[in-house]
């Protein structure tokens, strides 16, 4: 299948359309519960761009009850769009609980029911200027999978970008002999790959970066490598970039990853190509939320982005 131009020039009126699950986040410190927020790996990203004032529209799930309702309120504070989430009467929102370590990573506990999950009714038209955003096990989940294959394939027929984030959990691990076509058609449908050494540790049971690549290229030219606090190496036809982590003092780390695909999506949406200010773009968003307790970039952040 034929991939989008990396290079292409963007404008920040463009619309990102993120597909992924939603949870009702409640992070705990030292086994006491400090905050609860309407959280998700995609969601996160949308959330934080509709905070930067782009125009988003999230397509997800969530149950019939006071937790559905506040997550489409958490939306529409944000600035993004709730009008694909998806809701069923006599249902449950996931719940996962973050169990904080004296490091500030997290430990998580899903409360979940994949099978239950539904993605019935209207879904957005994707056109080329649209970015589409995926990833988790939302995006492979085979419960679904028939709608959110013929929305990413939607997607790359009118030339939209997409971007997938693998972030697999090793709470999968036994589904991947049920999920392994979706994750690699999912590669091959996107625009870039972005992945930790984790995922592919679990999905391959591969340790070397180079090697990564190399089995990601047969479906994706374009490929962003993260491994925690050590190096991140960008991959295209063109070599290997390596950029380094920047220690800071963290209060919480949950976001981090979702906030960094953020924040290289917005640096797209100004028309930045160089993969350096790319990626420094995505660090700072990343870092920016490992400094709260929360999902999401902070205000000062947000108003810092909006005088520029």
């Amino acid at each position: 299948m034929a991939h989008a131009c990396e290079t292409e020039h963007s404008s920040c009126n463009r619309r990102v359309i993120g597909i992924g699950e939603t949870v009702l986040d409640i992070l705990f410190k030292n086994d006491q519960p400090q905050k609860a927020v309407p959280g998700g790996s995609t969601f996160n990203s949308i959330v934080s761009l509709g905070r930067a004032g782009v125009p988003c529209v999230m397509v997800t799930e969530v149950g019939g009850d006071h937790i559905g309702d506040l997550t489409c309120q958490y939306l529409r504070e944000n600035g993004v769009s709730d009008a694909f989430v998806r809701r069923h009467a006599g249902t449950k929102s996931h719940i996962t609980l973050a169990f904080l370590d004296e490091h500030n990573d997290a430990q998580y506990i899903f409360y979940k029911d994949h099978a239950s999950a539904a993605l019935d009714g209207e879904l957005p038209r994707i056109q080329a200027d649209d970015i589409v955003l995926f990833g988790s096990f939302f995006a492979i989940n085979p419960a679904i999978r028939p709608a959110v294959r013929s929305m990413l394939c939607e997607a790359q027929k009118a030339g939209a970008w997409l971007y997938y984030d693998i972030n697999f959990r090793k709470t999968h691990i036994a589904d991947i002999p049920d999920v392994m076509a979706n994750i690699e058609e999912n590669m091959q449908l996107a625009t870039i790959v972005r992945g930790s050494m984790e995922d592919f540790g679990y999905l391959y049971s591969l340790t070397d970066a180079d090697a990564i690549y190399e089995r990601v290229r047969l479906f994706c030219p374009n490929l962003i490598l993260t491994d925690g606090a050590r190096m991140i190496r960008v991959y295209s036809p063109e070599g290997c970039e390596t950029f380094s982590v920047s220690p800071i003092e963290t209060v919480s780390t949950v976001g981090a990853g979702d906030n960094f695909n953020a924040g290289y999506i917005y640096a797209k949406l100004k028309g930045i190509d160089d993969s350096a200010q790319r990626i420094a773009m995505a660090q700072r968003w990343s870092q920016d939320v490992c400094r709260q307790l929360g999902n999401n970039i902070s205000d000062a952040l947000v108003a810092e982005l909006k005088q520029q």
